[in-house]
């Protein structure tokens, strides 16, 4: 508003006015609590946080822009994750139904999971358990990987550490997998590794700002470094998990803007990498160690060099799963990705199985997407990946239950049971494995039983650390009794084949 010199002394008088200073100052206030670490639970906005996943919201409708972010802050190795929750007591399933305290919830390494995992076609997860039989039976090379994309859930390696871990116990470690160069939302944790980043990566992600080629690399993020940036990965500092490795695997861009960077491995400098090339294209560059604990380093040098994360592995047989989570995605948002590079990205990991683990976000979208859409999306994204992958399984995790709060009542949201139907109805029409996560909890309902009990969290979204690790075991004892079950629908085969 223009003010005129005249007008001056009385607009001043009007803004120094007691009303409005006492305005100005609850603003501030407000403001400073915001973000004065502490004050958290004064905090007149967003007062509910999850113990660990930051919720990022993106509107549904409104289209994403193309560019790029700076990761202003340092990235750190689980900075206030909580220690892994191991279950071993038993109680009544499924856990919305019992009495039981978060730390008798149930005895999810030996009882059955409340639902087991469906399969129409019968087949939707042979391929996994192919690759499964072989490392089982340590044939050379034979490392089992899975990829396991998913929302924030996934973005704190919530229920995948869980399965990481579980397979491993069962199939042999056959390393970390891949993780990102950098914290690309606030809520990037992972367990079993080690990691450091300098603040000033610039990065385009599915869920905006966008790369304008469409190359985010299987993570969904691309990372840009100008010199003197420094990323350190390696193997878990404490724990039994993730303490060994024999090979890393570096994903980056080689184009004619490339520039170098120096690559160390257990403080030593071992080559200087040169990402200038001729043509655009995606490369991998493998650096093998004696199996073990090492860490792994870059550090820029001249030019501009563009990352997609690292990988940790074993040359042994094992299971692998890359934890691909992406904080504020909707399943749809991984067709952000050039069709070309996805496919691409896809068979450099050559999974044995893909598993899809989206909902929550989609619930926030309410029917503002409508069912058909959401429908159509999802196969879509799905497609790309079978196109890619012939030979490799899918399995799709419903969603889970969600809740709203009004006043001291907790209410589940009617959409997620339209969302889980057109979940398991894209598993049906595509041949996937399909595990029904919101009937496992309890069905409508079931979320606010789980925040009552800790194994939610209070945004009446994420599961807590106890109930990530109750569904992580869940769908693995499911898929057990599915392998069980293959197998012998596969010797009953053999021996109808051979009889006389």
């Amino acid at each position: 508003m223009h003010i005129a010199p005249a007008d001056a002394p009385r607009q001043i008088g009007l803004l120094r006015s007691r009303p409005l200073v006492a305005i100005y100052t609850t603003a501030l206030l407000g403001a400073l609590l915001e973000v004065t670490p502490g004050l958290e639970r004064y905090r007149l906005i967003h007062s509910i946080r999850p113990d660990r996943s930051t919720v990022v919201t993106v509107s549904a409708a409104a289209p994403l822009a193309v560019g790029e972010a700076t990761i202003a802050e340092e990235s750190e190795s689980n900075a206030g994750q909580k220690t892994p929750v191991v279950l071993t007591r038993s109680a009544g399933s499924p856990i919305a139904q019992g009495n039981a305290e978060p730390d008798a919830a149930i005895d999810v390494a030996t009882k059955p999971p409340p639902v087991p995992m469906e399969d129409p076609s019968g087949h939707a997860l042979e391929a996994f358990f192919r690759r499964l039989a072989a490392t089982r039976q340590g044939k050379p090379n034979a490392l089992t990987r899975i990829v396991h994309f998913g929302d924030s859930v996934v973005a704190s390696d919530y229920v995948s550490s869980t399965l990481r871990r579980r397979f491993q116990e069962q199939f042999g470690d056959g390393g970390h997998g891949f993780t990102l160069i950098a914290n690309a939302w606030p809520a990037y944790f992972h367990e079993g590794i080690s990691r450091y980043a300098t603040g000033g990566w610039l990065i385009s992600r599915v869920v905006g700002p966008l790369a304008n080629d469409g190359w985010h690399g299987l993570g969904g993020v691309s990372f840009r470094a100008p010199p003197n940036l420094l990323a350190r990965i390696g193997t878990a500092k404490k724990g039994e998990v993730g303490r060994h490795v024999s090979r890393f695997e570096l994903a980056y861009v080689e184009s004619p803007d490339g520039g170098t960077v120096e690559i160390r491995i257990d403080g030593k400098s071992i080559s200087v990498l040169d990402t200038h090339g001729e043509k655009k294209r995606f490369r991998s560059a493998i650096y093998d160690v004696p199996d073990g604990e090492h860490e792994f380093e870059l550090q820029t040098l001249k030019g501009t060099s563009r990352f997609f994360g690292l990988v940790l592995e074993r040359n042994t047989p094992g299971v692998v799963l890359d934890a691909v989570g992406i904080q504020g995605a909707r399943i749809r948002f991984l067709d952000k990705q050039d069709d070309a590079h996805f496919a691409e990205q896809l068979r450099w990991r050559d999974p044995a199985l893909v598993i899809y683990h989206f909902g929550a976000n989609e619930s926030a979208d309410g029917y503002a997407y409508s069912m058909s859409d959401y429908y159509t999306t999802m196969r879509a994204v799905i497609e790309q990946q079978q196109k890619a992958l012939p030979d490799t399984s899918c399995l799709i995790l419903a969603a889970m239950d969600r809740a709203s709060r009004s006043g001291e009542e907790m209410k589940s949201l009617s959409i997620i049971p339209l969302i889980v139907e057109q979940q398991r109805k894209v598993a049906t029409d595509l041949g996937c494995a399909f595990f029904d996560t919101f009937t496992a909890m309890g069905g409508n309902g079931s979320m606010p039983q789980w925040v009552r009990r800790g194994l939610g969290q209070a945004d009446l979204t994420h599961p807590s650390a106890v109930g990530a690790e109750v569904l992580g075991n869940w769908i693995f004892r499911a898929l057990m009794q599915a392998a069980r079950n293959n197998t012998r629908v596969a010797s009953a085969r053999n021996s109808d084949e051979n009889a006389p």
